[in-house]
């Protein structure tokens, strides 16, 4: 079952949307999917729909929402790709944590007692997800390419519960030298692992769409199924 609903901010500014998709049964665990620059499209639907699929309640809010709520883009479509990309410099990252949280009390509120809130993210999601696994009490974090995450190496004392980043090698939004500073930061980091790419470029994991590169993104995917299980049961 899906629906989208409307969760409370946590500074009471107001309200935003999330894309719901519910198991057959009892959740297992929770799990929220933090979108790329192009909204809650139908990849970001897609990827919430297939945990379901596995038995979690899966929620992806709308980050956007005080920009332009309901952004929905292709980034197949040029004109849509750029507007995606428009859409960094004005998103206060801060916020966006702030709502990621009130997504993870949401979740927490909608389990049965003890039951566990993983976070996935994408591309801009993939480097919230690394500020989610330090700034919030997400109990596993998942982050596929996230950009800059070489400049928030200071915050990895912080980081409590297990972190699994996905690095495509060729990244042409996150260069070797910063790759290179990831793993000299983190792969030391006893919460924190890391997996490469080579060959592999920026979105490479997408759902759908020319980006896709088919075998990369079903072990990526694989292994953060894995990662779900073992750490959130």
């Amino acid at each position: 079952m899906t629906a989208t609903i409307d969760i409370p901010a946590l500074d009471g500014s107001g309200h935003f949307s999330a894309y719901r998709a519910d198991p057959a049964g009892t959740p297992k665990a929770a799990i929220i999917v933090i979108q790329e620059v192009f909204g809650v499209n139908s990849g970001i639907r897609r990827r919430c729909d297939q945990w379901a699929e596995k038995g979690y309640l899966a929620l992806a809010p709308d980050l956007f929402w005080r920009i332009e709520p309901g952004l929905d883009l292709d980034p197949d479509i040029p004109e849509q790709f750029q507007k995606g990309l428009s859409m960094i410099e004005p998103f206060d990252q801060q916020l966006g944590i702030a709502d990621v949280e009130a997504t993870i009390r949401f979740a927490r509120g909608a389990l049965p007692s003890g039951g566990k809130v993983g976070v996935v993210g994408y591309c801009l999601g993939g480097r919230l997800a690394y500020m989610t696994a330090a700034r919030t009490d997400a109990d596993a974090t998942v982050g596929y390419y996230g950009v800059g995450i070489d400049g928030l190496l200071d915050e990895k004392h912080a980081i409590a519960n297990p972190l699994l980043l996905h690095i495509p090698e060729e990244d042409h939004f996150v260069d070797k030298a910063a790759q290179a500073r990831m793993h000299a930061g983190l792969d030391d980091h006893p919460k924190v692992t890391l997996y490469d790419y080579p060959g592999e470029d920026h979105g490479f994991a997408t759902e759908f769409g020319q980006r896709r590169s088919e075998e990369s993104a079903q072990l990526a995917d694989s292994r953060t199924a894995a990662f779900f299980a073992e750490h959130l049961g």
